[in-house]
């Protein structure tokens, strides 16, 4: 059975967004003007008492640098392992199966579900971020929104998401994908 983030997101999120804004000594204000929406909203993200959507999620992780992963998983060593979260946008519902950390880099594997029909707006991610996607079944346009790209069953599509990107199925039936996210780490303070 997959973790879904949903109704209450899970107290395991809320607690780790707000730790993340509170270690960059940002006010819940500060954070949530900077990510485009509500205080309320973030507020009950952080309280576990809003529905996080995958938009918001990555609005939010978007303004305090990090990946997704890193208020979705689990901490390392974390003895109860939870089933693969899973994240929910208006056209996209996708699984985080793995996150792999190197030296200057993180990548977040996801299987993808793209419903037909609803268009998906991912907002721009951090500098350098890129997005891999690799098509199983049906025809995906995604990509940058000025200029999305398509892919069908076997192919492959990149971009640069550090611009507002879409997602959705060009046709009538879903689209199943796997997405690689490669964050660049920031540099730190010297």
């Amino acid at each position: 059975m997959d973790k879904t983030v949903a109704a209450s997101g899970g107290p395991g999120v809320g607690r780790r967004l707000r730790d993340l804004r509170e270690a960059r000594g940002l006010s819940l204000s500060a954070l949530a003007r900077r990510a485009g929406i509500g205080k309320a909203t973030l507020s009950g993200l952080e309280t576990g008492t809003r529905n996080p959507t995958l938009e918001t999620l990555y609005a939010v992780t978007a303004q305090l640098g990090v990946p997704l992963a890193a208020v979705l998983a689990e901490p390392a060593g974390t003895t109860d392992p939870a089933p693969p979260p899973v994240v929910r946008g208006r056209a996209v519902i996708g699984t985080l199966l793995h996150v792999f950390e190197e030296e200057a880099v993180t990548y977040e594997l996801f299987r993808l579900r793209v419903l037909p029909g609803p268009v998906q707006v991912s907002p721009a991610h951090q500098r350098g971020v890129t997005e891999h996607v690799t098509v199983f079944s049906g025809v995906l346009r995604a990509g940058p929104q000025e200029a999305p790209l398509l892919a069908g069953a076997g192919e492959h599509i990149s971009w640069c998401s550090d611009v507002p990107h879409s997602y959705s199925a060009a046709g009538p039936d879903e689209v199943q994908a796997s997405l690689l996210i490669r964050y660049p780490r920031r540099p730190g303070p010297s």
